[in-house]
């Protein structure tokens, strides 16, 4: 990893100077000058200094308008957003007006550059994922996102554009702020253009990444998954300090592949042991990693945002992987935590933290196998144990394992995991693609099951999976076995989920599925 320096570009000299005398005085005998994070400045209200644990007074005498007019003509013009900055920094200064629009209150928020921030989440960085940072407001992230489009541009000589909507990442001013290194920035006329001015820096400027701050309308989630489709990392931040919070915002849940519920037939819903109703996800993330930051040191991690959500959506509850970083600079990682839903299924599967172990109908635990998967999606692994009732541990790390799954990509590259597994004679096996029907394959040949002794159901939906990995993977159609109505309406809904076109043709007792690429869906 490269290493990062723990330092801070700080030039607050720069906004105290702008501060009535009195003000600055009073800031200055408190001798925290470098610690401020905010000065507040309210018509007919003494002016205070906030710290991160405290505030204080600066002055005995109330804020005068020729006050607020002293502040105010000595920085740029204020924007749409009621936001304005001092050039060539990264301060920011923003105003409240009464009804009649003149400005009777400023925040001046002070800006830092601070190296080192991304330290605890630099490998992250590094493997080109697209990444979402959400935290409480003043928890540093923009200052984070700030480092990581430096680190990306400078150490790693990425194309990196910057959608600098309010000057907060790059400074005010047509210079941008040196903290961004050699990133470029867009800036952003008004807030209401943010998605458009996205879209411009992918069409016209062939970036590699796209940073930007404040991902918050509908139009922006949309314009972030059309970055993201087209294969740019996308590295920004939205409201919230939970994944579980974008779950529960109708407006950004599309950053994490959206919401939707999903009836299911009876046969279907008693099979599962759920009701009827289900929420399920719509797509695919448009971010890869979800990383919440408590404070720079501090932060949880959420490698695989899809299998988070698919797993809080089937009522477990998924604790991310937790980070710190002691004084020292070395990086703990916790591995995330599995814990079972309040309420069992059919009372065939019981977990226990931080594995998940097959249960058998008379409850007691089946002396069953350790299975490591290697890119390989644990929630579809699962679910493959689930519906062939088979005693299967996943096991967290390889060297616990009896088995290793992984897909044929990373088989061909044969990362040290593998290798290590193979030398200590551990089976690897290797699948096609990473759907559920592959792994029930592989698991059927491990326990030598044959598809009798599955319902026709699961040997339908299984093949209908496979159908669909190869319409992802070669953009032609397939059509699968003539099915009842039943098991049609469940293929047609795992279309939906993998979001590829299906139709049933043919007549009775022959009607099947035909499964097609969405641009096909014209010519069909």
């Amino acid at each position: 990893m490269t290493a990062l320096r723990d330092e801070s570009l700080d030039d607050t000299e720069a906004l105290l100077s702008i501060l009535p005398p009195h003000i600055y005085q009073g800031l200055r005998r408190s001798e925290r000058v470098h610690d401020v994070l905010e000065i507040v400045m309210d018509l007919g209200r003494e002016p205070e200094a906030r710290f991160a644990d405290s505030e204080l007074v600066l002055s005995n005498v109330p804020v005068s308008f020729d006050e607020i007019e002293h502040v105010i003509s000595r920085i740029s013009a204020f924007g749409e957003d009621n936001r304005a900055g001092i050039e060539r920094t990264l301060h920011r200064i923003s105003a409240i007006r009464n009804r009649a629009g003149l400005i009777i209150g400023l925040t001046l928020r002070v800006g830092r550059a601070v190296y080192g921030t991304i330290a605890i989440v630099q490998d992250i960085v590094e493997s080109s994922k697209s990444i979402l940072l959400l935290g409480r407001p003043g928890v540093g992230k923009t200052t984070m996102l700030r480092e990581v489009a430096r680190v990306l541009a400078d150490d790693f000589r990425k194309r990196v554009v910057i959608v600098d909507t309010s000057n907060e990442i790059g400074g005010d001013g047509d210079i941008p702020h040196p903290a961004i290194g050699r990133a470029r920035r867009m800036q952003v006329t008004s807030p209401p253009r943010q998605h458009a001015v996205m879209i411009e820096a992918v069409e016209n400027h062939m970036p590699q990444v796209i940073v930007i701050d404040e991902i918050g309308t509908e139009l922006e989630a949309m314009a972030a998954r059309t970055i993201a489709e087209r294969g740019v990392q996308l590295v920004g931040t939205a409201h919230g300090n939970e994944l579980e919070n974008l779950m529960q915002n109708p407006t950004l849940s599309d950053l994490i592949g959206g919401i939707q519920a999903v009836t299911l037939g009876d046969e279907e819903a008693r099979r599962r042991g759920t009701q009827k109703t289900v929420l399920e996800r719509k797509a695919p993330p448009t971010f890869d990693v979800v990383i919440e930051i408590q404070d720079w040191n501090n932060v949880v991690v959420h490698p695989d945002v899809a299998e988070t959500v698919d797993t809080l959506l089937r009522g477990f509850e998924m604790a991310g992987e937790v980070r710190t970083r002691d004084e020292e600079g070395e990086v703990r990682i916790e591995q995330p935590r599995l814990e079972a839903p309040r309420s069992q299924a059919n009372g065939l599967i019981g977990t226990v933290d931080p594995r998940i172990s097959v249960v058998r109908d008379n409850g007691h635990a089946a002396q069953g196998v350790r299975i490591f998967p290697f890119g390989v999606s644990r929630n579809r692994l699962e679910q493959a144990v689930r519906e062939l009732r088979v005693p299967v541990t996943v096991a967290r790390q390889p060297d616990d394992a009896d088995l290793v799954l992984t897909l044929r990509n990373y088989y061909r590259r044969k990362p040290e995991p593998l290798r290590d597994a193979e030398s200590r004679g551990v089976p690897v096996y290797v699948l096609k693609s990473n759907t559920t029907g592959q792994m029930s394959q592989a698991l059927a040949s491990v326990f030598n099951l044959t598809t009798q002794d599955r319902d026709p159901t699961t040997n339908a939906l299984e093949e209908a999976e496979q159908a669909i990995a190869l319409v992802i993977d070669n953009s032609r159609t397939m059509e699968v076995s003539p099915q009842n109505a039943h098991i049609r309406r469940l293929q047609h809904q795992l279309a939906e989920r993998y979001n590829v076109g299906s139709r049933s043709r043919g007549k009775e007792p022959n009607r099947r599925v035909k499964f097609f690429p969405r641009e096909y869906e014209e010519l069909l």
